[in-house]
């Protein structure tokens, strides 16, 4: 009799151990499946998973303003396609232009171009053509390679890229470059060659 009785409280536990087993598989599979959902409305409201494109504009151009209220650049382009993840802007056809007051007004354009916006850095790709204009204080200029930085807030554009250049009547060719449109200065690195036009009698 005592067996029996200490069989059925045997039994007795292992079912309940059993449903204490299953009742926390559930509990956590629940949990799972609630955290699952979260963050599945968390995408949604967010526009999607940080690594695709949370808006999309076409034919968008905008301004940039100096801290005292001056314009300071224009970036326009064909598609604008913004990834939350890294703040980060794809560009097809952009067009950058320089309108600071008192500064010679640079043009670049390309064919595609990503904007950092947190470091205020433009990496342009593909076919990339600098110009600017002739002033009192330099002959025109034009510069022309495949991958260029542009950091606008500091008026400077540098590349590591072959370079093709037009400086006046005389022509460039170099490997990497640094230009600072605010003092007009420039900086080549590595071999190139100069053309000068020939001297006028």
């Amino acid at each position: 009799m005592a067996t029996l009785a200490a069989n059925k409280r045997t039994a007795h536990r292992w079912n309940l151990l059993a449903m204490i087993v299953i009742g926390v598989f559930f509990a956590f599979g629940s949990f799972w499946l609630l955290q699952l959902m979260q963050a599945t409305d968390i995408d949604a409201q967010l526009g999607g998973p940080p690594d695709e494109p949370d808006y999309i504009v076409e034919n968008f151009s905008f301004v940039r303003m100096t801290p005292n209220g001056q314009p300071s650049y224009v970036v326009s382009g064909k598609r604008l396609a913004h990834i939350p993840l890294g703040d980060v802007s794809n560009v097809e056809q952009p067009l950058m232009r320089g309108i600071e007051p008192g500064r010679p007004p640079m043009t670049v354009v390309a064919k595609n171009a990503r904007i950092f916006h947190e470091e205020h850095r433009v990496d342009l790709f593909g076919d990339v053509d600098l110009q600017r204009p002739k002033t009192p204080a330099s002959e025109a200029l034009r510069v022309r390679t495949q991958a260029m930085t542009v950091l606008p807030d500091e008026e400077i554009v540098k590349t590591d890229q072959p370079i093709d250049m037009q400086l006046g009547a005389s022509s460039l060719t170099a490997t990497g470059m640094v230009a600072n449109n605010a003092t007009m200065q420039m900086q080549l690195s590595g071999r190139g060659r100069i053309v000068y036009p020939p001297r006028q009698r």
